[in-house]
């Protein structure tokens, strides 16, 4: 048997961590890693002890909730909570960044995003990653992976995702 690549072992864990979101408009997860160590994981919810958008509904405003702290920045505040460097490190993300988190994660001195869908919603982050130099990489997951995942995760068509 054949070991899963790093990528996608890493990816996987982003994964089950968006099981977690409490915002269901877009479950995602995040991980952090640096020398092929999980150094952090995030997913999407409320500021610890408040309100849930799963218990109250979402609060929107402009299109978007404000009840929600992202799956990268819940990473990288757990970093900076619990003293853990994240200069050099790696993020895999199951969407790709907004610009407020492409500019966090450029800030954290993140080097590389993974991501698993296609989530570019500002042309700036884009540009801000050709800026800084910052490569990223779409992960594609195996033919049989999402088989043993609810639907609530997967939230476009996985079939794009596959080899």
């Amino acid at each position: 048997m054949e070991r899963i690549p790093w990528n996608q072992y890493f990816m996987s864990q982003s994964i089950v961590l968006s099981a977690r979101s409490t915002c269901q408009r877009l479950m995602v997860g995040a991980t952090i890693v640096r020398d092929k160590r999980i150094i952090a994981g995030g997913y999407n919810g409320s500021v610890s002890g408040d309100d849930h958008c799963i218990d109250e509904g979402c609060y929107i405003e402009n299109g978007h909730c404000m009840r929600t702290i992202h799956a990268e920045m819940n990473a990288l505040l757990q970093c900076a909570k619990f003293g853990v460097q994240t200069e050099g490190a790696e993020i895999y993300v199951t969407h790709f960044p907004c610009l407020q988190c492409t500019k966090m994660l450029l800030q954290a001195g993140i080097r590389k995003i993974y991501y698993l869908h296609d989530y570019r919603n500002h042309p700036y982050a884009q540009n801000l990653l050709e800026k800084k130099e910052i490569a990223t990489e779409q992960v594609i997951m195996p033919d049989d992976f999402f088989d043993n995942f609810n639907d609530f995760i997967i939230h476009d068509n996985p079939e794009k995702y596959k080899k």
